[in-house]
């Protein structure tokens, strides 16, 4: 227990509770009765906070309790059964989501990444070779574009970027879907460019991500135009998605949403990730990707990755050759200072 404790923990950032302010909350609401499945005023409430927030007033917005499910959820009702999603071959639904969307029955069209992100002249042209091949009618048919906000190398889409995306689906009538599971810490980070009014225009849907971001648990997902997806609540219901209790995502949404804490919330994490990195260029470490928000991918040798694991939990990505390892150092919205000054000195 006492050597657990002395250990740091930078794998990921949902590894704490949630922010005290949520948890107030509940209590608060603890023993007060509401309807259920997301019925209730505290969810409301929530939509309708998180509707000004996006500048997008008749949206429709649904909570679901994590990142897989939701992906797993969004994709399975807005494609078509003989439908495919472009997405890139880092990309969450490619790599970390057990084959969630093709259990669905709907196959991930992998692209090359670059940086963690697709590039729009290559999902333009994967459209284009579709379409132009003369059989296309025995293949997956690309039915819509998966990016997410961070990328799953931290990296950030840029305005241009989203509205290039945005520009080739609406051309080729498919649908652009952004997972926002970490969409906190891209919004604190100095170097984006891309606010919410941004994705809910640009967007078909997209999801507000609590679970990484200072939540129990829970995703909010968004369809800036009412109706796009009709009878999404049923849809939700055959997926295994819909929650009984639906107020506890209502009433944490609801405390994100109240004071602008979601738009806040990321620049604890942005701060210690920028102080970390800092030291590692000191130090003369190599980063394996220029990364600007609050993930950090070092290139150690097994050696040094082995002497670090033992007193820092970090997340293992990949190794790049037979000497290197690359793992990911993560700060959240609960990162401590001392922490950070503790991983430093370690380093």
């Amino acid at each position: 227990m006492n050597e657990k404790a002395d250990r740091l923990f930078f794998a990921s950032d949902y590894m704490e509770g949630a922010h005290p302010a949520i948890l107030q909350r509940l209590v608060e609401t603890n023993l007060l009765h509401s309807a259920g499945y997301g019925l209730d005023e505290f969810s409301e409430s929530a939509r309708e906070k998180i509707r000004k927030a996006c500048g997008a007033p008749e949206a429709d917005i649904f909570f679901l309790a994590g990142g897989t499910q939701t992906n797993a959820t969004v994709l399975g009702t807005m494609l078509r059964p003989y439908q495919g999603v472009i997405a890139a071959s880092s990309g969450h639904i490619c790599a970390h989501e057990a084959g969630a969307v093709e259990f669905g029955g709907h196959k991930v069209l992998e692209l090359p990444q670059r940086q963690g992100k697709l590039v729009p002249e290559e999902v333009e042209k994967c459209i284009h070779a579709y379409r132009e091949d003369k059989n296309h009618e025995h293949m997956v048919m690309p039915g819509m574009v998966y990016i997410s906000q961070p990328s799953e190398y931290g990296t950030l889409y840029s305005l241009e970027e989203l509205e290039a995306l945005h520009r080739i689906c609406k051309a080729n009538e498919m649908a652009l879907y952004l997972d926002g599971a970490r969409l906190a810490y891209a919004l604190a980070c100095p170097d984006n460019d891309v606010t919410l009014p941004d994705i809910a225009r640009l967007c078909d849907a997209f999801y507000i991500g609590g679970t990484k971001c200072g939540a129990l648990f829970g995703e909010a997902v968004v369809f800036p135009k009412h109706n796009t997806v009709p009878h999404f609540f049923t849809m939700m219901k055959q997926h295994g998605a819909l929650l009984a209790k639906g107020r506890i995502n209502g009433i944490q949404f609801d405390t994100l949403f109240t004071d602008d804490l979601y738009m806040k919330i990321g620049k604890t994490a942005i701060r210690a990730a920028d102080r970390i990195r800092e030291a590692l260029s000191e130090k003369g470490y190599q980063l394996a990707f220029d990364t600007p928000a609050n993930q950090i991918f070092i290139v150690l040798s097994r050696e040094q990755a082995d002497a670090l694991s033992e007193q820092i939990e970090l997340a293992f990505w990949e190794n790049p050759d037979e000497e290197h390892s690359i793992l990911r150092i993560a700060t959240s919205w609960a990162t401590q200072q001392e922490d950070v000054d503790r991983l430093i000195s370690l380093l």
